[in-house]
């Protein structure tokens, strides 16, 4: 059985009031972006626009490449296996296989070059460190080698009949140009002139009015870039110099990447920028390309896999210790056990939160409305614990199985004090690019209870913005080393 649980007794004065209208940007205002809240959910797209026709032609390539070499090769079927793996994963590595807008073979020769000498210097060093004989060296550097050569001329010619396709069929990802001015004129005609480069334009969107006399080669688009990116099936949106504050502009590439298209910027001083994996080329004008959205990567879903594994272990391991403290909440207050609290996930959407009681409940008003619970009189002896110790937390393991929540992510808050916050503190709606979680980035930084909510906010967006598997890792140990500091107290 569930109920709710909040305080009377706070350590400040905030209180909302609950949400009665839906949270998400949109409405009256800029035309860059204008939010109220959490970003919605991304644009929809055919799979066929996002999906990189390119980088799965240059995979399948590798891949018939890979074998051929084994088989000329024969280094063994074991060697063959590594080294298959080596040769592709290092390449991904390298992001040989990444999405791109200037398809040229010779930009990418360095990086091929380098990939296969790393995967030749790898497989050979653990061969040697195998006691393997001279000969399965020379073997493995002839796969190697054979690899490179044998896919160099596919590769070239993907590239080519790209280009070809490109321009043949104006295949290429619909884009919104940010900027009336100059360059974003430039740029626009730039693109419809050169379609192999493989930007469609659709549109500008600009907070202020083309300069008299501008010749727009698209058209203007009215409302929001959110409700923008909807309409047109936005994949791309091109950042050029506006008239737009640097607020308005960060919340519209924000918003572009809680939807899921791809940002490109010009930089200020582009002129002194040098070419490398991030960086696109048109007609001399570098487009930086910002890092997609955590959840549009391959590897989020690894970690949704790890969430709803790792979840289901702790649920099984922690089961004890979770009948016990259930006793202990019963013995102290009587049932119910658990309470359910509102909160906002990923995309603005709202579910219900599970905890351990560790106070006797109160009405549901006072639930979504109350801010903290510390020095409340109702916290018994058990409930203390249980917070201090974080166990109470622990019902949002289901949670994390079903979808609701991470394991890592910023920590989800109740809809009223969601509304409040994103009208107070800057981007505190960009937080919900991605599921809420157990524990987070701001969390191992001492900002839990009555902390600073700009600096939570910071914290959040950091995250996501570097978002890895590995800072995943780096928070779940941090947060572990705190719990168990919190325990010897």
């Amino acid at each position: 059985m569930t109920t709710t649980e909040t305080p009377t007794a706070t350590s400040r004065t905030v209180q909302a009031q609950p949400a009665t209208t839906p949270i998400g940007p949109g409405g009256p205002g800029p035309t860059l972006a204008a939010h109220a809240g959490p970003a919605r959910g991304r644009a929809d797209r055919p799979l066929g626009e996002r999906v990189s026709g390119v980088a799965v032609l240059l995979v399948a390539t590798d891949l018939g490449a890979a074998l051929t070499a084994v088989l000329l090769a024969a280094p063994g079927w074991g060697w063959a296996l590594v080294l298959g793996v080596a040769m592709i994963g290092i390449r991904v590595a390298a992001r040989l296989y990444r999405r791109r807008l200037w398809l040229s073979y010779y930009h990418d020769l360095p990086r091929s070059i380098t990939s296969a000498a790393a995967t030749f210097g790898l497989v050979a060093a653990l061969a040697v460190v195998l006691g393997e004989h001279d000969s399965a060296i020379r073997a493995i550097g002839v796969t190697v080698g054979l690899f490179f050569l044998i896919g160099a001329l596919p590769r070239a010619a993907v590239f080519q009949i790209s280009r070809w396709a490109r321009r043949r069929f104006g295949r290429g990802e619909r884009t919104i140009v940010l900027g009336t001015g100059s360059l974003g004129v430039d740029l626009a005609r730039s693109m419809l002139d050169m379609p192999e480069f493989g930007l469609l334009p659709t549109g500008f969107i600009d907070p202020s009015p083309p300069a008299h006399g501008t010749d727009l080669p698209l058209p203007l688009l009215t409302g929001t870039l959110d409700e923008a990116i909807t309409a047109e099936r936005t994949g791309v949106v091109v950042l050029a110099y506006t008239n737009a504050t640097d607020a308005q502009i960060v919340d519209a590439a924000i918003t572009a990447h809680s939807r899921g298209a791809t940002i490109l910027t010009v930089p200020r001083m582009w002129e002194l920028y040098s070419d490398s994996a991030d960086i696109e080329r048109l007609r001399g004008y570098p487009l930086v390309r910002l890092a997609t959205a955590p959840t549009e990567r391959p590897s989020w879903w690894i970690k949704r896999g790890l969430d709803s594994l790792l979840a289901a272990i702790a649920l099984v391991l922690l089961s004890p210790m979770l009948v016990a403290a259930a006793i202990a909440v019963v013995a102290e207050s009587g049932r119910p056990i658990l309470f359910r609290q509102d909160r906002v996930g990923l995309d603005g959407r709202i579910f219900p939160l599970l905890k351990l009681r560790s106070m006797r409940p109160v009405d549901e008003v006072e639930s979504q409305t109350r801010w903290n619970i510390a020095g409340d009189p109702r916290i018994g002896p058990v409930g203390r614990v249980l917070r201090r110790t974080s166990i109470d937390e622990l019902p949002q393991l289901w949670n994390i199985l079903r979808g609701d929540m991470s394991l890592v992510g910023p920590r989800p808050e109740r809809p009223g004090f969601v509304a409040e916050f994103s009208q107070v503190h800057d981007r505190y709606w960009a937080r919900h690019r991605v599921p809420a979680g157990l524990t987070g980035l701001a969390q191992v930084n001492g900002l839990r209870g009555d902390t600073s909510i700009a600096d939570r906010c910071r914290y959040d967006n950091y995250y996501i913005a570097n978002w890895s598997l590995w800072l995943d890792l780096k928070i779940i140990l941090l947060t572990t080393r705190e719990v168990v500091r919190s325990g010897q107290h």
